[in-house]
């Protein structure tokens, strides 16, 4: 199964909820990575925050949070937020992608 394919959890349970927020993903992850700089670190910062969701951990500004809110606490199983994660970061790293 490809890990882009729609069946996938990031598509199920992350897209829809990040469809109406004035950020896209992509820009989030340009902001989660200028916070934690590397792969390991950004995506141990991403599951803590959805297991854990703070304004105070939170790597969006604080006018991003004070217009959309927090979200509440993940839902996502440990392996499932993995997945998600991963995904994420496969989806939208540049790393390689600069020519």
């Amino acid at each position: 199964m490809s890990s882009l394919s729609a069946e996938n959890i990031f598509e199920r349970k992350c897209i829809p909820c990040h469809q109406a927020l004035p950020a896209s993903l992509q820009e989030m992850f340009k902001r989660y990575l200028l916070v934690y700089s590397s792969e390991t670190n950004m995506k141990a910062g991403i599951k803590h925050f959805l297991r854990y969701p703070s304004k105070d951990i939170s790597a969006m500004s604080d006018l991003f949070v004070d217009t959309v809110g927090i979200k509440k606490k993940t839902s996502l199983s440990a392996k499932e937020l993995d997945d998600a994660v991963d995904i994420y970061w496969d989806r939208y790293k540049v790393f390689y992608k600069l020519k």
